[in-house]
């Protein structure tokens, strides 16, 4: 598929990220409609080193900052005029008149992957341009909101989308701040050589206005600082590679699929229990990806800690309320869905006896504004936009540390503001089965379901089950 009217015009420009997200283990697995709570996720060593991130760059450095949001206005806008000859590319006064009319905006029918991850992708460009030159997380939201304003007005001949500025906007926030975070965790200033020469170039790609700025401050290959300097939040990591079943119709997983390989990979930063008022000190990112029909990538999803209360704290017990701001992309050859949203939720942790401990997890908030398919809807997108609001559970029981199994429920109601008249409730359904075989490697097994109803007024209903089934190897790594 040629992606149109977004910064980026084909697929060619997403697959750097991709790459770089899949080599620094930044993708995590993907089964939930909306955005994971990390704690249940991945059980955290008792004697893990404590969360240490700090800014380095205290200078803030404005004009600069106000530059470089320019560049990424320019260069996509560049391209796509005189490279990709995109005809909405073509601006001129008369266009930037008509944009600049509030009246004048309107939403947009551009194709699910421009609109869910391109967009965003572009917005956290923006939010990088001042996060990287000394603004802090709260400094840095205000540039991604005027950045996408500026493109939604002066770069495109089309008039503004309220959701391509909510997706670049928001989304822009949430992937720039998850970006910033691992670009300065992958390079460390103690080492030497091409080691540190790979990890610099890995940096770059993760996050380029972060590595822009090392290059511009003489810090690109510069050992200087002291290990204290140096961000020392922990970070697990689970990584999958196996078979799975995702099914397109009601017919049971066994006798109505077709199996493929897969990969999923799931990474949790920093403790959900430390730095509570500090934003996304505690990230967690989950992806897909595989033989699928649609896409090779079927899922990226982000969340970050905004702010956390601790509640209660004992012996054999703690609970935490932690509110999030998350990021869902999902796209399979059965199903997909882009949201994001912000949300509390309630984690807790209870040490039921030396050989029993159990993770539990709740939590709810609005949809800020998702994106459902629409099977009757056919003007230039196949999908609904509307706001929601979003409830999860689970719990995850774990014996001796080796044998795990895990139990979750994620479901949504939206009602749709562009598209047919309509309301969709969303859930899936899953659970993990998983024993760890050797220190480090572990077998699994996870049967699940996603549903999806659609209340058209002037169509037929919609009622669709798609039962899946994964079977997988997993290394699981803490650093």
């Amino acid at each position: 598929m040629i992606l149109t009217n977004t910064c980026f015009t084909k697929k060619s420009w997403l697959l750097p990220f991709f790459m770089v997200m899949l080599l620094t283990g930044i993708l995590d697995g993907g089964k939930q409609l909306f955005a994971q709570v990390p704690l249940p996720i991945i059980p955290r060593v008792d004697n893990s080193p404590k969360n240490a991130f700090r800014d380095t760059l205290v200078k803030k450095r404005f004009g600069r900052a106000v530059g470089e949001l320019f560049i990424a206005e320019l260069v996509p806008w560049t391209y796509d005029r005189y490279i990709a000859k995109a005809d909405y590319a073509r601006i001129s006064w008369k266009t930037v008149g008509h944009n600049l009319n509030p009246d004048s905006w309107t939403w947009d029918n551009d194709p699910f992957q421009t609109n869910q991850f391109g967009h965003p992708y572009h917005g956290s460009m923006f939010y990088s341009a001042f996060r990287s030159n000394g603004y802090s997380f709260w400094q840095a939201v205000p540039a991604t909101m005027v950045g996408s304003y500026l493109w939604e007005t002066f770069a495109e001949n089309q008039a503004p989308a309220p959701n391509d500025f909510i997706n670049t906007s928001f989304g822009g926030i949430v992937l720039g701040e998850m970006t910033y975070r691992f670009s300065n965790k992958i390079v460390n200033n103690r080492e030497r050589g091409l080691k540190r020469q790979v990890k610099e170039v890995l940096g770059f790609l993760v996050n380029p206005m972060n590595g822009l700025n090392r290059l511009l401050d003489g810090k690109w290959g510069k050992v200087y600082g002291n290990p204290q300097q140096r961000d020392s939040t922990h970070i697990s990591a689970e990584l999958d590679l196996g078979l799975r079943n995702v099914n397109r119709t009601d017919k049971s997983v066994p006798t109505g699929g077709r199996y493929g390989w897969y990969g999923r990979a799931r990474l949790l930063y920093g403790d959900p229990a430390e730095n509570l008022k500090t934003p996304f000190s505690n990230i967690a990112i989950t992806g897909e990806f595989g033989k699928d029909d649609s896409s090779m990538v079927n899922v990226i999803s982000v969340y970050g800690s905004l702010a956390g209360w601790d509640i209660s704290k004992g012996e054999n017990a703690t609970s935490l309320v932690i509110l999030s701001a998350n990021y869902d992309y999902i796209r399979n050859r059965a199903f997909f869905y882009g949201g994001q949203s912000v949300k509390f939720n309630l984690l807790s942790q209870f040490k039921l006896s030396s050989k029993l401990k159990l993770n539990t997890l709740f939590g709810t908030g609005p949809i800020l504004l998702g994106a459902v398919p629409d099977p009757y809807l056919f003007k230039g997108r196949n999908y609904d936009y509307g706001p929601g609001f979003a409830i999860n559970g689970g719990g995850t029981f774990s014996i001796f540390n080796k044998l795990f199994y895990g139990i979750n429920y994620r479901g949504g109601w939206m009602i749709t503001v562009n598209g047919n008249r309509s309301h969709y409730f969303l859930h899936t359904v899953s659970s993990e089965l998983s024993y760890m075989i050797i220190k480090g490697f572990s077998i699994c097994a996870e049967p699940g379901y996603f549903r999806l109803e659609g209340n058209y007024k002037n169509h037929p209903d919609v009622d669709n089950t798609y039962p899946y089934l994964r079977f997988s190897t997993r290394y699981s790594v803490n650093f």
